[in-house]
């Protein structure tokens, strides 16, 4: 049987997959709380936004686009 869900996070699913992707990221244990206090350190709103950034600084600084 399917699960039913509210209309606000059907509407929300189907806007966050039509207009993002989703990554998946593996990690030893430990990064995740490395990582946190790092954003937080650095003064980025979340984990994510710390990652992409740092992700789109090595991408610009290799030369890789």
């Amino acid at each position: 049987m399917e699960k039913k869900s509210k209309p606000a996070t059907r509407a929300k699913e189907k806007y966050n997959s039509a207009n993002y992707d989703q990554i998946k990221l593996w990690g030893n244990k430990g990064d995740r709380e490395r990582f946190d206090a790092a954003a937080e350190k650095a003064g980025k709103s979340s984990r994510n936004s710390f990652i992409l950034e740092a992700i789109e600084e090595k991408i610009q600084r290799e030369g890789l686009e």
